[in-house]
């Protein structure tokens, strides 16, 4: 029985995924354009806040700009937190700890960290872009890619990485508090309806958990995406980047702006990721339903 649901909770994750971008992605644009303006000498717009900032980037920028330069990356962390859950139980219908629980959503952060952080530069970088830019542009995800090996070399697309690997803890947070707010509730309803056998979650209850464990794991480690966003900017027009490394960019954060410097963006950030994570869940359990539904058949 071993890896039996590894590819269920791939496809469930990667369908997951996609719904989450189409949908939340212009917020994603204002969050890290948020992140990233420091208030001083900036190619960055300065914006009054979320509103403003996405009918800014709609008038001027075109409103395509807000869903353009997304490159797709099917969502391995649901893979990775499957089989590790499944090495940490002794058999399928073992419970974890919370500890265990925490264990397996940050080894699994860990591995998408080292895999995806050139995704997420590129990505933090295309959605910097605006007509206030000094150099040239990139193209699209590959013409960035091209660029920042020939100008920066391949260390470059790791910058951020430290700060990403950091930020495991946040998908350990999450991932930790879902997994005990789902117990808690499964047990509670079941209790009630005296039917431990039925499939007791529905919808709204995977909502309410996918956006409760979100907001405690955004407001833990929300300073830690601000050092990430601000360390993958595109250099200077002189070929030196903005920051040397995350001490740097927390020492002048902290210096020029204070604690609320750790915090820009986070308004957009909640906007999205919030409802994100419950379209997430949602989807994934109701995937993982329709795959549980047709192995019965069978």
């Amino acid at each position: 029985m071993a890896g039996k649901w590894e590819w269920e909770n791939a496809t469930a994750g990667a369908v997951a995924g996609f719904a989450t971008v189409a949908i939340m992605h212009p917020l994603d644009v204002i969050r890290t354009r948020f992140q990233v303006n420091d208030g001083r000498l900036s190619n960055l717009p300065s914006y009054k806040n979320t509103p403003h900032a996405l009918f800014t980037i709609a008038r001027y920028e075109a409103f395509t700009r807000l869903f353009l330069d997304h490159p797709f990356l099917g969502d391995f962390f649901f893979f990775f937190y499957s089989g590790a859950k499944k090495r940490y139980a002794r058999d399928r219908e073992d419970k974890l700890s919370p500890g265990l629980h925490l264990a397996a959503a940050a080894e699994a952060g860990a591995l998408v960290s080292f895999c995806t952080n050139p995704v997420w530069l590129i990505k933090t970088r295309l959605q910097l872009q605006n007509p206030l830019h000094q150099t040239r542009q990139y193209s699209g995800v590959y013409d960035a890619l091209k660029t920042i090996l020939k100008e920066e070399g391949w260390t470059a697309l790791y910058r951020g990485i430290w700060p990403s690997l950091f930020l495991v803890s946040h998908g350990a947070i999450q991932f930790t508090a879902y997994e005990e707010l789902r117990k808690f509730l499964v047990d509670f309803k079941s209790d009630r309806a005296k039917n431990k056998g039925v499939e007791v979650l529905n919808s709204v209850d995977y909502t309410i958990l996918g956006g409760s464990s979100k907001v405690a794991a955004i407001l833990f480690t929300y300073p830690i995406q601000v050092v990430r966003s601000r360390l993958q900017q595109r250099p200077n027009t002189d070929g030196v980047p903005r920051y040397a490394d995350s001490f740097h960019v927390v020492k002048d954060t902290a210096r020029f702006e204070g604690v609320r410097g750790f915090y820009k963006g986070i308004t957009a950030n909640l906007l999205k990721n919030v409802p994100a994570s419950a379209v997430t869940f949602v989807v994934y359990e109701n995937v993982l339903k329709v795959f549980r539904l047709t192995k019965r058949k069978d």
